[in-house]
């Protein structure tokens, strides 16, 4: 199954036991990898369902049989990623890879980037992208921007853990504060923009109650912090959900 090329559909694709085609996909499939009628590859839908599948010789595949996988993190991470100047498209693609389930474009009061409607649509293709090659069960959800007061209305300590990524002060390691576990079912994280958060705006955070956390003692690059951050909660995740599965 790992050499098999792997294909996220939608509902609507998916009649029965067939799967109609996009042109996108055919063109993707037919000419780029050059696969024919008869080959297989592995689709998967909008429930993290995944069906080893078999191209026909019109525009359609047909469903084989499922396959029983499970790739996704035990907790649900929010990533609340104020835009950087340059390099949004690698923190889509490695939270994605990471295990990321939705990322929230912040506008803070640093941040220069304005994105267009372009820029969405593309972050949600790169997105689906990495989490094809990277064998996610979900595409991550990526929203429209918000600004930092609005994105605090609705991802705070009342839904979730929350932690505010801040590299000046004192303030406990991100791992000091997942170690102690378990960790909660849902979890938000924020990384500022290149300057870092403003005084008012870690005041607002504070409110709402985010933790602030550091990433270690050296400056790391906002496009750097959210890969840093994803990897220490993605790991802690998966060890506490393999000690539950096997207690000593």
């Amino acid at each position: 199954m790992a050499q098999l090329q792997r294909l996220i559909i939608t509902a609507n694709q998916r009649s029965g036991q067939r799967i109609q085609l996009s042109q996108s996909q055919q063109h993707y499939l037919y000419r780029v990898l050059r696969l024919r009628a008869g080959d297989q590859f592995i689709a998967i839908d909008e429930a993290g369902q995944w069906w080893l599948s078999q191209l026909q010789a019109e525009a359609a595949a047909e469903i084989l049989e499922a396959i029983p996988v499970e790739t996704e993190l035990s907790i649900a991470i929010t990533l609340l990623m104020a835009l950087p100047k340059t390099g949004m498209d690698d923190v889509v693609r490695q939270a994605t890879e990471i295990g990321v389930q939705r990322i929230v474009p912040i506008l803070s009061q640093r941040t220069v980037l304005k994105p267009s409607s372009q820029k969405l649509e593309r972050w949600q293709r790169i997105a689906q992208e990495a989490a094809e090659q990277s064998e996610r069960q979900f595409t991550p959800e990526i929203l429209l921007p918000h600004f930092w007061p609005d994105a605090l209305q609705t991802w705070n300590h009342q839904l979730a853990s929350c932690y505010l990524c801040e590299a000046r002060g004192n303030h406990p390691h991100l791992l000091t504060c997942l170690l102690p576990g378990p960790l909660s079912a849902s979890l938000a994280f924020a990384i500022g923009p290149e300057g870092g958060w403003t005084d008012s705006e870690i005041a607002q955070a504070l409110e709402a109650g985010y933790q602030p956390v550091s990433l270690g003692a050296r400056i790391l690059r906002a496009v750097t912090a959210p890969l840093v951050a994803l990897s220490l909660l993605a790991a802690v995740s998966e060890i506490q959900a393999a000690t539950d599965l096997n207690p000593s």
